[in-house]
């Protein structure tokens, strides 16, 4: 297993830092360049985004046949660090949450139709997409607990009646998936749906508050009362809902991690240029071991992080499922984001709980990362399964699942 990136990949990686560190970063510090909702401001994302289109550095992750980089996960795992230096970088390079985990997973399953139809117009910016599966009371981490339904009408139509709250970016999306239930079996009783924005029978209930800052559209509570779905719209087949979700969510939780550790990166470099040149009681706080200890355990919690994420890679691009090598990523991870962004607003003191430096809108955003896409709860419950099923297999080398 090599570590080392491939001459191309590290190309790709060298230029994606050096938009982020002169394009993006500096953008940071002027109010007027974010919106209402702590995110960037539309016309300077239109404007960033065109210069990521011309420095062909735009949605790295989809095939290159369909506007993209080609990229390997690898690769992401690298290039999405980097991106995330930038609280604004990864929706600049059309690689945030939701739409790319909609568009890789879309490119996986969709028919040539949808993907013309539905993948296309998200890879080319023109539309940002959500993905609608969690409920009030109803499926979050667990997908079997969905009541959403959805029921025939006809012979080529579906139904859809139901609830869902915290979808990302709803509130500006036009293209959706939907997960619904369509019969009672436990494996194959859910369904996916396409359906857009501006067809009838359904709603956006409110635009729910949150702790931290919010993506484009932000996390919304759906109503759904009588919206009818064609059978062209399903996705994959009737009944293969949760395998979707599953085909989904392994990579997305992995980009997930991929862009935490570039912010996690980014707190850190800013602490250090901080306690370099501060004096404190006759000293450099970097120079005082106390602090030292604190960099280093936050520093060393990335790099964990960063090695089992690029394992998590690797296993996917051998074309493993990478399951629990993605849920222990998933878990450390979220922790040293924590840990990092906790460490940093620390050493800069009040600097660092004001709004002088971006590390006070990266604590609130990184609260999220244990719960997202998964409760660290539940992965560790996940891995927990394959330690009993596997036993000593657990430990194998190799990309093996």
């Amino acid at each position: 297993m090599d570590f080392s990136l491939s001459p191309e990949i590290d190309v790709v990686r060298r230029r994606v830092r050096d938009f982020v560190e002169q394009r993006l970063i500096p953008l940071e510090s002027d109010r007027a360049n974010y919106d209402e909702h702590e995110n960037i401001h539309p016309a300077v994302l239109k404007r960033m985004r065109a210069e990521a289109k011309e420095a062909c550095l735009w949605a790295l992750q989809m095939p290159k046949h369909r506007g993209g980089g080609g990229l390997p996960v690898i690769g992401m795992a690298a290039c999405y660090e980097e991106m995330n230096r930038s609280i604004f970088g990864p929706v600049v390079f059309n690689s945030a949450a939701p739409d790319d985990g909609n568009m890789i997973v879309l490119e996986k399953v969709a028919t040539e139709a949808q993907k013309a139809k539905w993948l296309q117009p998200i890879v080319d910016g023109a539309v940002q997409s959500s993905f609608a599966m969690t409920e009030p009371d109803g499926c979050g981490s667990d997908p079997g607990l969905t009541y959403t339904r959805a029921e025939r009408v006809g012979n080529d139509r579906w139904r859809i009646t139901g609830r869902k709250h915290f979808i990302t970016g709803a509130g500006e999306a036009k293209h959706f998936i939907l997960i619904a239930r369509t019969s009672e079996d436990e494996r194959k009783g859910l369904t996916a749906f396409l359906f857009h924005a501006d067809q009838p029978g359904w709603e956006i209930v409110r635009r729910i508050p949150i702790m931290g800052p919010e993506e484009h559209g932000g996390h919304c509570e759906l109503r759904f009362d009588g919206l009818e779905i064609p059978d062209e719209n399903v996705l994959m087949g009737v009944g293969d809902g949760l395998k979707l979700t599953q085909i989904r969510l392994g990579t997305a939780r992995l980009t997930h991690c991929m862009r935490w550790l570039g912010m996690g990166r980014r707190a850190l470099e800013i602490a250090m240029e901080r306690i370099r040149s501060r004096d404190s009681f006759g000293m450099k706080l970097i120079d005082r071991e106390s602090v030292q200890g604190l960099i280093g355990q936050a520093a060393m919690e990335l790099e964990m992080g960063r090695l089992l994420t690029m394992k998590a890679a690797w296993v996917l691009d051998q074309g493993g499922f990478a399951r629990k090598e993605v849920s222990m990523a998933k878990i450390v991870v979220a922790d040293a984001l924590h840990k990092a962004v906790d460490t940093a607003l620390q050493l800069l003191g009040a600097r660092g709980y004001s709004k002088d430096t971006p590390v006070e809108w990266m604590y609130r955003y990184a609260r999220q990362a244990r719960l997202v896409d998964g409760a660290s709860e539940v992965h560790r419950m996940v891995i927990a399964g394959f330690l009993r099923r596997e036993g000593a297999d657990f430990f194998a080398w190799g990309a093996r699942d």
